[in-house]
């Protein structure tokens, strides 16, 4: 009898308890989940550590080490991919200039160096900018051409649609480049807004009695991707640069490419 009520006990009890195999699963699932969720807010906390004048090895370590198709399932928006590689940009600019500012002497050769390295794979700052954020734009084509021979890793994380508003928001590290921000993907259109905004008040200077605005040589270069000059001065109105009805020619200010490190800036998107 008591052999008998023992194995009913333990019978009764196997009946109450989840499976092991199915509660590793499930937290297998969670810890996946943490993790694949943390590679935007690496790209935060790369460029905060920047600002703080911190390491970031270890970060820098996390983001050359993360799966391909991992980093892949969270980038799964323009939004994610621009405030992601944005940031990327903005910290690894920061933290290799500070360490070797010489090599801004040589910015050719700066630019187009493989010195980060992104879920496996070697790229440059032309590979982020002009593959990945600005969808595989030829970088001298004025943003008139796409380039047919993009590389699979460029394809799986270029964005569908080019925003003219990420070329106030990168920072190359000369003095008339943009002001650093720290991006976030759920607030990215309102951010870009604000930080387009506060780049072309700083840097545009309208005449009107020359019929003339005066504007950073970025929407000369990068033409394209306002839809052309008349796309750029439709953008000037709707940031209120300019009057509504101003229809000024554009003249294209001179770029200063002094080194100039740690210009941050803090967004206020209560006007996006």
């Amino acid at each position: 009898m008591t052999i008998l009520l023992m194995l009913f006990t333990a019978l009764s009890w196997n009946c109450f308890l989840p499976e092991t195999n199915n509660n590793d699963a499930i937290n297998e699932k969670i810890a996946q989940k943490a993790h694949a969720s943390s590679y935007l807010e690496l790209s935060k906390q790369l460029v905060q550590r920047a600002k703080n004048q911190q390491d970031a090895s270890p970060i820098i370590e996390q983001l050359a080490n993360a799966p391909m198709q991992e980093l892949k399932g969270e980038l799964d928006s323009d939004a994610a991919k621009k405030a992601f590689f944005i940031n990327v940009y903005n910290g690894f600019v920061q933290h290799i200039l500070i360490k070797n500012p010489e090599k801004f002497e040589d910015r050719d050769k700066f630019f187009k160096s493989e010195q980060i390295t992104i879920a496996g794979e070697a790229l440059s700052l032309d590979d982020i900018e002009h593959g990945i954020i600005r969808g595989s734009k030829v970088k001298w084509s004025l943003g008139l051409i796409q380039d047919p021979f993009a590389d699979d890793f460029e394809k799986a994380f270029r964005v569908e649609e080019t925003d003219p508003r990420i070329h106030f928001a990168l920072n190359c590290g000369a003095r008339s480049c943009p002001y650093i921000a720290i991006f976030d993907v759920s607030k990215m259109d309102e951010q870009l807004d604000a930080i387009s905004r506060q780049f072309l008040n700083r840097t545009t200077t309208y005449k009107p009695e020359e019929s003339k605005v005066y504007v950073t040589s970025l929407i000369s270069w990068f033409r394209g991707d306002f839809d052309g000059l008349d796309g750029a001065k439709e953008m000037l109105r709707r940031y209120d640069i300019i009057p509504e009805d101003a229809d000024p020619d554009l003249e294209f200010k001179d770029y200063d490419w002094t080194l100039e490190l740690g210009n941050y800036t803090e967004l206020d998107v209560s006007q996006s």
